[in-house]
């Protein structure tokens, strides 16, 4: 079988306070890694020909290129912002969180293969998963304005730009590991 080599750049967001797992969950244990965050980069970086960790500081054990966030706020729309100023010569790229570990690299496929006609293409299941999608960085004066207006959703967002909501059925799969419960659920569906 063929690995499929998206053309596209990968962003992976470290950045979060982490503040329901009581300690930064990009840091945490996961499977076989020393860290949540070295996890998702050696399980996506064969996909992608550029993958980058979004962070506000270098907090990693391992080489990997970085986009430290510029703003001292904990927004996602302030990662977005950071992210589109280093990847301007990039018309799109991937968008996952770092505690998205059991999201299929089909599903990836799906949602790169569908962005095609839109500015934000994003999964969903029962709930949207805003910062699981393909971003193009075309929104740039769209983020720059709402930071302006510090508004930091990725939901107001996604109504301001031509956005999609690919639908996936498998919840489990989107499971976001807030808390120390899904983060050892997650640690069972592994392995």
């Amino acid at each position: 079988m063929m690995i499929p080599q998206f053309k596209i750049p990968c962003v992976i967001l470290c950045g979060g306070k982490s503040s329901r797992m009581g300690e930064d969950k990009s840091l945490l244990p996961f499977f076989d890694k020393s860290s949540l965050t070295q996890y998702q980069y050696d399980r996506l970086k064969p996909y992608f020909t550029k993958i980058f960790l979004s962070s506000k500081t270098n907090k990693f054990n391992f080489e990997a290129k970085l986009i430290l966030e510029e703003n001292e706020i904990y927004s996602p729309i302030v990662a977005i912002d950071s992210i589109i100023k280093k990847l301007y010569n990039y018309d799109k790229f991937f968008l996952i969180t770092v505690d998205t570990p059991l999201v299929k690299i089909e599903s990836i496929n799906q949602l790169i293969l569908e962005s095609i006609d839109s500015d934000i293409c994003v999964a969903q299941t029962e709930k949207i998963h805003n910062l699981c999608g393909v971003f193009s960085t075309n929104i740039k004066p769209i983020v720059a304005e709402m930071l302006k207006k510090d508004i930091h959703k990725v939901g107001y967002l996604l109504d301001q730009v031509k956005s999609k909501k690919i639908i996936f059925k498998d919840e489990e799969e989107f499971l976001n590991l807030n808390n120390k419960e899904e983060y050892l659920k997650a640690l069972k569906i592994i392995s």
